[in-house]
């Protein structure tokens, strides 16, 4: 048998086991539970001290890693001014040459291997490094709201040291200052993070 067709002037359509229960609208909003969700950006005064707290460790550990090859390096340009003066005529002394390049390109590395130790993999197992717990602040995945993999973390940090290093470092922090809404700095928009509150 076929179901009753409703009847003119009845509001609804006829349910075979009782009455039509109306629609309501859900109770929680799924678009706004969404943006509550969301972390929002971590105060711009948060990220510079712990920046701070974070570059310093990495400087100490680096400097600490420097010490045994200081003496060597400034005996070797300590002995190529005297060689200078010694000629009597100007000559240009060169800082950087084949004896103190090796113990640079080592530092270099050391430091960037340090921040890969300290920033890279903590950042991708907890959303952040020491000064960044201390300031309350961590680096989430802009999409997952997640700590970040570790190619993104390493990316992020990899980015951060090169600019830094070719001396637009400041331009990259300063980024954050103008950018909406998730106050990114370029180190951020390479790797698909931003710093939140936590």
């Amino acid at each position: 048998a076929l179901p009753a067709l409703p009847q003119p002037g009845q509001g609804g359509a006829a349910a075979p086991d009782g009455p039509v229960t109306p629609w309501r609208p859900p109770v929680e909003d799924p678009f706004l539970s969404a943006m509550r969700s969301t972390a929002r950006p971590g105060g711009l005064g948060r990220r510079f001290f712990a920046r701070l707290i974070d570059g310093a460790v990495v400087f100490g550990l680096a400097a600490a890693a420097a010490v045994p090859f200081a003496g060597k390096v400034t005996d070797h340009i300590q002995d190529k001014i005297e060689d200078a003066e010694n000629t009597g005529r100007t000559v240009t002394v060169w800082l950087v040459d084949g004896t103190t390049g090796p113990y640079l390109a080592l530092i270099l590395g050391v430091y960037l291997v340090l921040g890969l130790l300290y920033e890279a993999l903590p950042v991708s197992t907890w959303g952040r490094t020491l000064g960044k717990k201390i300031c309350g602040i961590k680096v989430l995945d802009i999409e997952g709201q997640d700590p970040p993999s570790f190619g993104a973390a390493t990316r992020r940090w990899l980015t951060y040291g090169v600019l830094g290093l070719l001396g637009i470092g400041l331009v990259n922090v300063l980024w954050c200052l103008f950018d909406k809404p998730w106050r990114q700095c370029w180190h951020d928009k390479a790797a698909r993070t931003y710093v939140a509150g936590s």
